[in-house]
């Protein structure tokens, strides 16, 4: 039975990664370092889900069917998750950013390194004769 519902929510998790839009958008902005930039306007698409969840709401007030609430748990979710990629793309941008300097600083500084040990061998060839 465990084994049943693990293998189901493990085909859930897939489909919704694969053929959800805001997961996709999700994983593009996660997972390429040009996409973080692209996490606070994202924070955007909140507004959108918002007003369904708002609407949807007060079509239940109105009497609408009870499945409406699930239009607005989801509504919901995909507002929280629009929500919380902005500044978590902007601690992924700075940490890749800080990375970035690290490297290059890295790469500049075994650069000069080997250059300052070429500089003093051919030195010690010149002076040697």
């Amino acid at each position: 039975m465990i084994r049943l519902i693990w293998a189901a929510s493990v085909y859930t998790r897939y489909f919704m990664r694969r053929y959800m839009p805001t997961n996709i958008l999700l994983d593009a902005i996660r997972t390429r370092r040009r996409g973080l930039k692209w996490g606070v306007p994202s924070m955007l698409l909140a507004i959108p889900y918002l007003l369904i969840a708002n609407a949807c709401v007060q079509l239940i007030e109105e009497g609408a069917p009870g499945w409406f609430h699930l239009v607005v748990l989801w509504a919901i979710w995909n507002m929280l998750k629009m929500l919380w990629i902005g500044p978590i793309s902007v601690v992924l941008l700075i940490r890749a950013r800080l990375r970035e300097a690290v490297s290059r600083r890295d790469g500049t500084r075994s650069t000069a390194e080997t250059d300052g040990i070429s500089g003093r061998l051919l030195a010690d060839r010149v002076a040697n004769g």
